[in-house]
């Protein structure tokens, strides 16, 4: 699934910032894709934090043998220590079966995301243990594929905006709150845009 506003989004961009307008040209062809099921891609976010990403693939693939559908009533359906023996850590099984839990009681609104805003979601999102702003955030860019939403406290957009834009210096938080301002609607195509200005392979998530 790729967003029907991208085209759009890419050339309004383009048109109002050179650094953007280069990006755009050089990575044409290449778009923001979203992977689809909403419980997957929190339950993986939870399995990859804090360990690199070789280790959370192994982890991962022991998680859904373990769990060839992982629905939130499967994950519910095994104890803790069952959870642990994918190789997960006694606090992420802890993680998995909140998030299941939420997903399970309707404490999760899915079916209402459409029509609620940005910060609606990350606050029920965030409510879940183990899913901060950053995680919430990452998954309205590369899951609900949200148009704008500018993940401040993201490392490889803060480089990016040092590079391009600062001289090579870190920008202060509100230097970079202030340059987000400047491309609203489409602060999430941007930061995208920025994201491939360091590393050219998609970004997934």
């Amino acid at each position: 699934m790729t967003p029907s506003y991208w085209q759009q989004a890419s050339a309004d961009l383009a048109q109002a910032d050179p650094v953007l307008a280069g990006l755009v040209e050089r990575f044409a062809g290449t778009v923001l894709v979203s992977r689809g099921d909403a419980f997957v891609t929190l339950l993986r976010s939870i399995v990859g934090q804090q360990i690199s990403v070789k280790a959370a693939d192994s982890v991962w693939l022991r998680l859904t043998a373990e769990l060839p559908a992982p629905t939130p009533a499967a994950v519910l359906s095994r104890d803790l220590q069952t959870l642990r023996s994918c190789g997960l850590s006694a606090r992420k099984a802890e993680y998995l079966l909140d998030l299941a839990r939420h997903f399970e009681s309707g404490q999760i609104h899915l079916s209402h995301w459409s029509a609620m805003s940005d910060a609606e979601i990350i606050a029920e999102l965030t409510a879940v243990r183990g899913i901060g702003v950053w995680t919430a955030e990452m998954f309205l860019i590369f899951n609900q594929l949200r148009p704008d939403v500018f993940p401040l406290d993201d490392i490889g957009l803060q480089k990016a905006v040092a590079r391009h834009y600062c001289q090579g210096e870190r920008p202060a938080r509100r230097l970079l709150f202030e340059h987000g301002e400047r491309w609203r609607p489409w602060r999430s195509v941007a930061t995208w845009y920025l994201w491939r200005s360091l590393d050219p392979l998609p970004v997934e998530y």
